[in-house]
């Protein structure tokens, strides 16, 4: 009887329990200290600079510094997400441990001069290099490896953004499109609310958001269904533009990227180059709203993520500009994460698409907030619990629609080329088995380059 209960699944699934957790609670406690280190600098850096406005002009010198201390110290830390990613696909060199503080002293850097970055890549990355510097300690397997990872992912997601649940899901989701990793669930929830402890423990609070009470429909259709038909329509078509702009976003940092690789020799000018088109910009438009994370205000009035949940609190080309700023910034060298600037981007264009569309401000913003963010990583799932860890379950439905319609029409991209694509989200018969998108793209590429030369030949024939 004995021999049976210790052989039961019951035992076997405890035991799974105990050891993960066991190797999980102190990586992912030393991850909450360094995403509380990274967020009490950040703050620092944001602060002085809201405060010394000249320091904008010292953006392009940064670059360069940021460009050598990658070539010098980075090695293959420049990889950045992708790195970790394609370790847990693939292991191979492991993640080094000059990751951690090099991301987060550079996007401290990046942040102190006015650049338009976020703070999830520099989370993530900081929970990778942890991770894999205690595996190494632990001695675990290349499969526990690829398990940590995973878990150091969640760690940092949701200690930086005080979603444990959402770190937990996106950590999971955000490796394989159409696939979630459920071989890393224990790890990846316990390392994310130990991470997000920590946090909290250390008295950092991150923002909160609210959305307004949305008025019932008049609509003949809302005294027998209890939702409004005629609001679902709307967010529906609201999604729609959400996921093209996430489109938009992906395909202009790769852009940026390779126009700059191609017709600029010296690489150490990119950044350079790039810091030079932010202080333009910022002198055209006459204001610094566009500038670092877009969370606090730089001066009463300025538009901010904030802002965009009240009526008139962000200008008609707000996501275009913020889209701007921040593929630049990233497309030329500069350092840090992508999804921040996603939830400001989203957020003003729910703002405006509200106003064209005659729907409640906060909820459009709270649904562009988490769609734009849902359709350029590819994680609808993520996105949804992390629209109801942020505002409440009231609207979970439309957060649901919205992240799962701008996840479909986002298209075959995103933020991360090394993301691999298990389930097309189009059928598409010339896929390879899980195939990452930078490699579905570039077979695409080379399809079409086939296409015009036959169309060439047959033309001359």
């Amino acid at each position: 009887m004995r021999n049976t209960f210790f052989k039961s699944t019951q035992f076997q699934t405890l035991r799974h329990l105990i050891r993960w957790t066991a190797i999980t609670v102190p990586i992912a406690f030393v991850i909450g200290c360094m995403i509380t280190l990274f967020l009490w600098l950040l703050n620092l850096a944001i602060n002085y600079r809201f405060a010394h406005q000249w320091i904008l002009y010292f953006l392009p010198l940064a670059g360069i510094g940021i460009y050598f201390s990658y070539k010098w110290w980075g090695g293959r830390a420049a990889g950045g997400n992708n790195l970790i990613m394609d370790e847990i696909h693939n292991p191979g060199g492991g993640v080094p441990r000059a990751m951690a503080p090099l991301i987060l002293i550079t996007t401290v850097v990046t942040q102190l001069f006015g650049g338009s970055v976020g703070r999830e890549g520099t989370a993530v990355q900081i929970g990778g290099s942890i991770s894999q510097m205690f595996s190494k300690w632990f001695g675990l397997s290349p499969e526990d490896n690829r398990v940590i990872l995973t878990a150091g992912i969640a760690a940092g997601f949701g200690a930086v953004f005080g979603t444990p649940l959402t770190g937990a899901i996106f950590a999971m989701e955000v490796l394989t499109i159409g696939r979630i990793q459920y071989t890393a669930l224990i790890p990846c929830l316990v390392a994310a609310i130990v991470g997000d402890v920590t946090v909290l423990s250390w008295g950092v609070h991150h923002e909160t958001y609210h959305i307004a009470i949305v008025p019932q429909g008049s609509n003949i259709l809302s005294v027998y269904l209890p939702l409004d038909i005629t609001l679902l329509g709307k967010v529906i078509i609201a999604s729609i533009a959400f996921g093209l702009t996430s489109y938009l976003f992906a395909e202009a940092v790769h852009g940026v990227k390779t126009v700059f690789n191609r017709f600029v020799e010296q690489k150490w000018l990119i950044p350079f180059l790039g810091g030079l088109v932010v202080i333009t910009l910022t002198l055209i438009i006459g204001k610094p709203d566009y500038l670092g994370l877009g969370v606090k205000e730089p001066y009463p009035g300025a538009i901010t993520i904030s802002s965009a949940f009240n009526p008139g609190g962000a200008h008609p080309m707000s996501w275009l500009w913020k889209t701007i700023y921040t593929t630049l910034t990233l497309g030329t060298g500069f350092k840090g994460g992508e999804v921040t600037p996603l939830f400001y981007i989203g957020s003003t264009l729910g703002n405006t698409l509200s106003t064209l569309m005659n729907a409640p401000v906060s909820l459009f913003a709270a649904l562009g907030f988490i769609a734009v963010f849902a359709g350029a990583t590819n994680t609808p799932l993520a996105s949804t619990i992390m629209g109801i860890e942020l505002f409440g379950s009231e609207y979970a439905l439309f957060f649901a629609v919205a992240c799962f319609t701008a996840y479909l029409f986002s298209g075959e991209s995103g933020i991360y080329s090394s993301q691999r694509i298990a389930v097309p989200k189009i059928f598409d018969d010339e896929a390879e088995p899980t195939e990452s998108i930078a490699e579905a793209e570039h077979r695409r590429q080379k399809y079409m380059r086939k296409k015009i030369a036959k169309y060439r030949v047959s033309k001359k024939k």
